[in-house]
């Protein structure tokens, strides 16, 4: 939790190769209850995990720019830090989880 009792750190699933882009649904990985999120990128150079931080950025409304991997980079499960994260961050991701705690 962040200074102002937000999220800023944020554990993902990463499915790369998907048909489609989706961010939603929740995954009890390493990291915690993990936002779920498909790409459509192969899991090859960091492909998926670039494409990845772009769809949760464009899901929670934050730029690209103020999320950055802090661990996991050649894994599915991922933790993303957000830097200056809006007020409203963790009802955002909650909304995401499906409403789950």
């Amino acid at each position: 939790m962040g200074d102002n009792g937000t999220v800023n750190a944020l554990p993902i699933r990463v499915k790369p190769g998907a048909s489609r882009v989706a961010v939603g649904g929740r995954y009890d990985g390493p990291f915690g209850p993990a936002l779920v999120v498909a790409v459509n990128a192969p899991p090859v150079d960091g492909k998926a995990t670039q494409a990845a931080l772009k769809a949760v950025a464009r899901a929670l409304g934050v730029r690209p720019s103020s999320l950055s991997l802090r661990a996991g980079a050649a894994s599915r499960d991922k933790l993303l830090m957000v830097a200056d994260p809006p007020a409203d961050l963790t009802e955002r991701v909650t909304a995401l989880l499906g409403g789950a705690p």
